[in-house]
């Protein structure tokens, strides 16, 4: 086994023993199944009538759950078609300047330092810059944001809560003002996006604002950071991707399934049905263990292996059918310009071991506490 990324970070050997023993797992205590392999996640992503993404009813208490993330045909048709006004491929492309700049500027404070912990001062900061800009959020408030994104992916359900109802008074203040005087960003554009004469309701604009800030910031900057992990254990890959920059997009696609930054989401079973000879009951929660399909041997050749030419590589990582990732293509531009860039500068960039490696504290999403980095020309 390629061991880039350890064990107790991401548990490969233990993904690998319940795919062949147990791959629809149900657990009595809380009353949910899991799921490990590969066609049964995509199975379960694809079939919203069998599966929901639905939870609950919304409240202004959780407007996550008013967002696309929890809704299912046809509510999510007219809400994803609203919202993806502002991600369209010649949208994204144009952030791209934007992108470079903020990357730039950002390594240029690194190389004055030296070394730096590549989390804090270079995957963190880039995503939640972007985001900001777009929402048109102001610089002073960007370390809020941060401290949001990071409570939204946390264990604790206080600090979920808690981070829900700030962010709620936050974007209903934005957004009031914004119908007032509306600016170039796109709150501005949410406000006055209509479909079929619909407009977004104050919960769903709210909702898709914080879904916006924790999917483009909080796994963006574990692709970057994981990324930068995967090149530090894998001096093949990294020899492969210096001088040769049109390769690192293969790169940025094999990080993403090999350290999937969204580890497992969750489905709500709608009716009495059946998955792999296991009866599941109307009402249940389905865990669906994307980075363990991800890592599947009957749909990737060597997965436990860091192959940065994997062709072709279809991944999990971003979800599969109606709720593919509205963000990926922004995702995969942030990360494919700050490694270009990384190795550009710093080709020689080495991970400091003295300082032991320690997962985030969260089972939803993949990333590291700290990722301390010493940069070489």
């Amino acid at each position: 086994m390629n061991a880039i990324i350890p064990e107790h970070l991401i548990p490969l050997q233990k993904f690998r023993h319940l795919r062949t023993v147990s791959p629809v797992r149900f657990d009595k205590d809380s009353n949910q199944w899991s799921v490990y392999k590969y066609e049964d996640v995509k199975t379960v992503f694809a079939d919203y009538e069998r599966f929901s993404s639905k939870m609950r009813e919304p409240t202004p208490e959780e407007p996550i759950d008013a967002s696309i993330l929890r809704k299912d045909p046809p509510d999510h048709r007219k809400l994803r078609a609203l919202v993806s006004q502002a991600f369209t491929p010649k949208a994204v492309e144009a952030l791209a300047p934007l992108v470079r700049s903020v990357t730039d500027r950002l390594l240029d404070e690194a190389e004055a330092k030296g070394e730096i912990d590549a989390l804090r001062d270079f995957a963190g900061p880039l995503p939640v810059l972007i985001i900001a800009e777009m929402l048109g959020i102001p610089k002073p408030h960007i370390e809020t944001f941060k401290r949001w994104s990071d409570e939204l992916v946390s264990p604790h359900a206080d600090s979920y809560f808690r981070s829900q109802k700030e962010m709620s008074a936050y974007f209903a203040d934005i957004a009031e003002t914004r119908r007032k005087a509306p600016q170039d960003d796109l709150i501005s554009r949410l406000v006055a996006a209509s479909v079929e004469n619909e407009r977004l309701s104050g919960l769903e604009l709210i909702g898709f604002c914080i879904l916006l800030l924790v999917a483009g910031n909080e796994t963006t900057t574990n692709l970057i950071s994981s990324a930068i992990l995967c090149l530090d254990g894998s001096e093949d890959a990294r020899g492969k991707l210096i001088g040769n920059p049109a390769a690192v997009a293969g790169a940025v696609e094999e990080t993403l399934r090999y350290c999937s930054p969204v580890q497992h989401m969750i489905r709500r079973v709608v009716r009495d049905t059946e998955l792999r000879g296991q009866h599941l009951s109307a009402g249940q929660i389905v865990q669906l263990w994307i980075g363990s399909a991800n890592h599947d041997e009957e749909a990737f050749d060597g997965p436990e292996t860091f192959d940065i030419d994997r062709g072709p590589n279809p991944h999990l990582a971003f979800g599969h059918g109606i709720h593919f990732c509205l963000g990926s293509q922004l995702a995969r531009l942030e990360a494919d310009i700050a490694i270009r860039a990384l190795l550009e500068r710093f080709p020689n960039f080495a991970r400091d071991r003295s300082h032991e490696l320690e997962r985030m504290d969260s089972t939803i999403v993949f990333g590291v506490k700290r990722l301390p980095v010493k940069l070489r020309p």
